[in-house]
């Protein structure tokens, strides 16, 4: 029987708090045995399916949805695929669907019925997927609430043009199949957040994601590109965040991970990328990272211009499995790049590559100890080979999904 709307209101306050305030894995190293059974029972599946017919890529989040020929039909399965420290987003699993069927964007104070953004304040949790294919050219920041999930699958969904997506002090979000590029600076408005609350907000970075102080967030298979600031920046606390399968391409400072070196909440953050492909165009920052634990694994890395991999403040940088295709420009050869403080400080700092494949010319500078205590804390799930990130990031980015064939 289903719960009436106006019991499961009152119930929600008493749920939310469990997710919202989100602290660090203490115990990693079962998050590692959980996905690396995930990743070994998905090679054996690809392996025994090696057939004309088989669709499986020993990509564990793929794996999980792709060959479904009816996952029109069964859309909230998604929420149970993620991996990492992320892997607990369930977004607006059990919740409604929600068809946007109206890309306007004229009031973001009284959003109107139909739009993106009336889907996104809404208090209960929400499935959001497209009538149609769209263009969104937001009027100001798309400020998330709680417990929603957005699903461009079956359509050709961008937001572009304007201001793109905040996720600021909520929980349980994910963002599946979406183009977000050219995204703008906005604010010095009023923008609605929930449907009793609306603020004054001041100028935007111009981020395609922006997570200030979120939890529980999962950001798969999207194609970012050319933003004012950063395509997906987390900062001021957020942690419990999985960053996959994305495709970003023309853009200079890609992904900032943590505030500020002087911000000691971010030293909670914990984050996982996996199975990216950071291609054309892109400068630096794959990530940027500060203070936190980050898991880098099985990415495909084919192009930059200053370094790939940087960070400040004492984070813990893992990186396993990755393919990094080095600049010709013979000064840009390195991966890392220790900032903001001299090699007396940085020598300490706990980064290390492993299994990773290295081309023409491209090295990793490892600093620190090397304390496995440390590396567990910034382990989220167990590469592959690097020699089979092709395969695993084949499909990176936006996927085109037709109803009743596999995506």
């Amino acid at each position: 029987m289903a719960i009436p709307l106006s019991l499961f209101l009152l119930i929600l306050p008493l749920l939310v708090p469990t997710f919202i305030f989100s602290s660090p894995i203490q115990d990693p190293d079962q998050v590692v045995q959980q996905v690396n059974q995930s990743i070994r029972n998905a090679t054996i599946a690809a392996r025994r399916n090696l057939g004309f017919l088989s669709c499986g890529t020993g990509n564990p989040i793929d794996d999980c949805w792709r060959c479904d020929p009816h996952w029109e039909k069964n859309r909230q399965r998604l929420a149970d695929c993620a991996i990492g420290f992320g892997k607990n987003a369930i977004g607006g699993k059990d919740g409604r669907i929600y068809v946007v069927t109206d890309p306007s964007d004229r009031d973001p104070v009284n959003p109107k019925p139909g739009t993106l953004r009336h889907a996104v304040i809404q208090d209960e949790p929400l499935w959001i997927i497209f009538a149609r294919d769209m263009v969104i050219k937001l009027k100001e920041e798309l400020l998330m609430n709680s417990f929603k999930t957005i699903d461009g699958r079956g359509a050709n969904v961008h937001i572009a043009g304007g201001p793109c997506i905040t996720v600021q002090y909520v929980t349980n979000v994910i963002i599946h199949g979406i183009n977000i590029h050219d995204c703008k600076k906005g604010g010095n408005a009023y923008v609605r957040d929930s449907p009793s609350h609306y603020g004054w907000r001041t100028i935007s970075d111009g981020d395609g994601v922006s997570i200030f102080g979120g939890s529980h967030v999962w950001v798969d298979h999207c194609s970012l590109s050319n933003c004012n600031d950063g395509l997906i920046d987390a900062i001021h606390g957020s942690t419990a965040i999985t960053i996959s399968n994305n495709y970003m391409t023309h853009h200079n400072k890609v992904m900032l991970l943590g505030h500020s070196d002087s911000y000691k909440q971010d030293k909670n953050m914990q984050v996982t990328i996996a199975f990216n492909h950071f291609g054309e165009g892109l400068v630096q920052r794959m990530p940027r990272c500060r203070h936190g634990y980050f898991h880098v694994v099985n990415n495909d890395y084919t192009n930059w211009e200053m370094y790939a991999i940087g960070g400040s403040a004492d984070p813990t940088i893992n990186s396993q499995g990755n393919r990094f295709l080095a600049p010709n420009n013979v000064n840009n050869k390195e991966v890392t790049k220790h900032e903001d403080a001299p090699q007396s400080n940085w020598k300490h700092w706990n980064w290390r590559s492993e299994g990773d494949l290295m081309l023409n010319g491209a090295f990793f500078t490892p600093s620190g100890t090397g304390a496995s205590s440390s590396y567990a804390k910034a382990s989220s799930l167990g590469a592959r080979p690097s020699s089979l990130v092709n395969s695993l990031t084949v499909g990176a980015g936006v996927l085109v999904c037709k109803k009743g064939s596999h995506c």
